[in-house]
């Protein structure tokens, strides 16, 4: 799996109200959710965000409430992958099952500045910063959480395997 984009950079301790407010919990409505994604943290993000980008952020990203919706937000906005420092373990749950590519990388989260182009190798383990001409580490996905992700998460993967073994 290969991913590549301009990157928009976010510090430490992004939580999921930074992510997705409460107040939009209401909805389960990925499109809403989309318009509303980073709302705290940055205003004008969802405005700017265009298919394919990526964001970066420090360490602890998706920490505070356990929420799906906050990976759906990210999703649905059009964010093809999150790069961190590190994340919280339920966020990282959260997105892999819902089929959003998240990679834990300190280096890549340190050296990747606003609006730099990133490619992403899933499978080889690396970040290669295309702007600066760095390459970071990433722990490669395997094989089956590759399958998950562009399956398009847990429930369209599930569904698949039941389709393909009847």
């Amino acid at each position: 799996m290969i991913i590549q984009g301009k990157c928009h950079t976010f510090g430490n301790d992004i939580d999921t109200d930074a992510i997705i407010p409460a107040r939009y919990l209401n909805t389960t409505d990925p499109g809403e959710l989309a318009r509303h994604c980073m709302e705290d943290a940055d205003p004008t993000f969802a405005g700017r965000v265009q298919k394919g980008e990526i964001i970066v952020a420090g360490k602890n990203f998706g920490c505070g409430s356990s929420r799906e919706h906050a990976p759906v937000a990210i999703k649905a906005a059009g964010v093809a992958a999150v790069v961190a420092a590190s994340f919280a373990r339920i966020f990282y749950r959260n997105a892999i099952n819902i089929g959003l590519p998240i990679f834990e990388s300190p280096e890549a989260a340190a050296g990747i500045k606003a609006g730099d182009e990133v490619k992403i190798d899933a499978g080889k383990g690396e970040i290669v910063n295309l702007t600066r001409g760095e390459t970071y580490p990433v722990a490669p996905f395997p094989p089956f959480m590759q399958e998950l992700i562009a399956a398009g998460g847990l429930m369209p993967y599930v569904a698949r395997k039941v389709k393909t073994s009847v």
